[in-house]
């Protein structure tokens, strides 16, 4: 009796407990012990980490991504905290060769498995008994995994090619080894370099990806999910408290949506090719409410306009040849183009012409009363590193017909002047023709915004080099993936926001329906989103999550 007497007289117990009770009683609360608990749960310890789990799991087009649950000790007990679904980002374009789909798949399964493997094992280890709201320190211990695990890599990677060398120069001294006579080495199929080639900055090379990174990723951000929730706070405001020294900021900004309404389909009969996709941003003076209900009115009336061509009107001779067929099954058939979604959860249609479109949007916009430049805006993604014909040096913008990189620049100041409620271009050209970036932001610099996505540079590079202009633009689109950190994409937008670009956040093209991307935008300050269209649950999980956001800031009085 006397050691526990003075086990808890060491702790304080009896006089916090004689405190609780005197500021309980006048209050007199109905739950009585409940109201002790709160009282008492401000003395325990913080919570500290206890255990990482890594999940393979399906994301919004049937792709293999991480998942990362984060288990903490919460008064003496393991508690599950939260989890965070990583999107996994495919470099290859959409008209690319089957066996190099096979090929991305794979890596991708290997990946994911990998990734899986760090997170329960190495990252398990590493991170047990770190606070959850400690995000710089989990972000420095996840980077320098990172350093560890590329390093490893290459020396693999030299070793092996060590050894291929030895296997060569043996096999090279073997009579069966000679070269047949008249023998040529072996060009790449399809593959001829020509004059008009070499006249053009050569592709970059794309940037290695480390099998497994999307465990580093997927770690920062569930780590910065749990320290929000341990501080019983939104994902937002904590992102915000991280980027600004834990300065709870005054007001805070809701980034405007890019709403992507239509993806231009590069397969015949469809011609267009230079759109990937066309997208609406409603003005500033809007709420986000007004501007996505907006949006929706108008994706409605696309709908119906891209139905009337082909719309098969009912009629007597068409009801008696399909009798016992649709006629008896009483449901109404769904509309032709809403079957045709895109996986960025939009409208898909083919174009004959650049302009045909802006004209289809713009018929919309008219049908209901709307002016665009006044009520809605547009922007384009050219995707133009899709584009690229090298045999020709020259951008496929419509089928058999190619532009140089010069005609680029001339033909998007034609389009801009023609359709001036165009306000942003998304990759207009690849990364590598820096002077005709040049060229299109001395042009249209003044009127449209000129944006870099797949033509930005990487995060790594970005962070190493501290340059955003690379090629010159006037914002970047950041994407959280790989081996991106939450510290990451705080150092990045301070480093935007310094140079006076603009910030975009945008989602992978495989996506889930982890809404985090929203609260990471909105905490960072973005000054647009990118999150595609108004269909598909993965991609409106995340404009409920903003327009939830935006109701929460308008409550508490601190929306700008």
């Amino acid at each position: 009796r006397q050691e526990a007497a003075e086990y808890y007289r060491d702790h304080r117990v009896p006089q916090r407990m004689e405190e609780a009770l005197n500021a309980l009683f006048p209050l007199r609360p109905a739950d009585l012990y409940g109201e002790l608990a709160n009282y008492f749960s401000k003395f325990s310890k913080a919570p500290v980490i206890c255990k990482l789990v890594g999940r393979k799991v399906i994301d919004g087009v049937g792709q293999p991504t991480l998942e990362v649950e984060i288990y903490c000790t919460v008064k003496n007990y393991e508690k599950r905290i939260c989890s965070a679904v990583m999107s996994f980002h495919s470099q290859i374009p959409e008209n690319a060769l089957p066996e190099t789909n096979e090929a991305d798949e794979k890596e991708r399964n290997d990946s994911v498995n990998t990734a899986v493997e760090w997170v329960s094992d190495s990252l398990n280890t590493m991170l047990r008994d770190l606070k959850p709201t400690d995000q710089c320190k989990v972000d420095e211990m996840l980077g320098e995994y990172f350093t560890k695990q590329a390093e490893f890599k290459k020396e693999i990677e030299k070793q092996e090619e060590a050894a291929a060398e030895v296997t060569l120069a043996l096999t090279s001294c073997t009579p069966s080894a000679t070269a047949l006579p008249g023998g040529k080495k072996a060009a790449k199929p399809g593959r001829k370099v020509s004059a008009a080639e070499r006249m053009i900055p050569p592709a970059e090379p794309v940037e290695s990806v480390l099998c497994g990174s999307l465990a580093i990723g997927a770690t920062s951000l569930a780590i910065a999910k749990a320290g929000a929730t341990i501080s019983r706070i939104p994902l937002y405001l904590h992102i915000a408290l991280l980027k600004h020294g834990q300065v709870l900021p005054k007001e805070m900004t809701l980034p405007l949506p890019m709403v992507t309404l239509l993806n231009c389909e590069k397969i015949p009969p469809a011609k267009l090719k230079l759109m990937k996709e066309v997208m609406l941003i409603p003005p500033v003076q809007f709420s986000l409410k007004q501007g996505i209900e907006r949006v929706l009115d108008i994706q409605k009336e696309m709908t119906r306009l891209l139905e009337s061509p082909g719309k098969v009107q009912s009629s007597p001779q068409l009801a008696d040849s399909k009798k016992g067929k649709a006629h008896n099954t009483g449901k109404k058939a769904p509309p032709r183009a809403l079957k045709r979604i895109s996986h960025l959860g939009c409208l898909i249609t083919g174009c004959d012409n650049l302009e045909q479109p802006l004209l289809l949007m713009q018929t919309a916009c008219n049908n209901l009363g709307l002016e665009l430049g006044t009520d809605m805006y547009l922007a384009i993604n050219c995707a133009a590193h899709e584009l690229m014909d090298y045999v020709k040096g020259k951008y496929e913008i419509l089928t058999g017909m190619f532009k140089s990189p010069d005609e680029m620049v001339d033909m998007y100041v034609e389009l801009i002047n023609k359709f001036p409620f165009i306000i942003a271009l998304i990759d207009p050209l690849r990364k590598e023709d820096r002077q005709q970036w040049n060229n299109i932001c001395c042009a249209l610099g003044s009127k449209c915004y000129l944006i870099a996505e797949d033509a930005a540079t990487c995060i790594s590079k970005l962070k190493s080099d501290q340059k955003i202009n690379i090629p010159t633009c006037s914002g970047v689109v950041l994407k959280y993936i790989n081996q991106t950190k939450v510290s990451d994409l705080i150092e990045l937008t301070g480093l935007v926001d310094g140079q006076r670009h603009i910030t975009i956040l945008g989602s992978p093209d495989g996506e889930s329906s982890d809404d985090s991307l929203v609260d990471l935008a909105v905490g960072l300050g973005a000054r647009f989103i990118k999150l595609g269209g108004l269909s598909r649950g993965e991609r409106v999980t995340k404009y409920n999550r903003l327009l939830a956001i935006e109701e929460e800031l308008a409550k508490n009085r601190t929306l700008r």
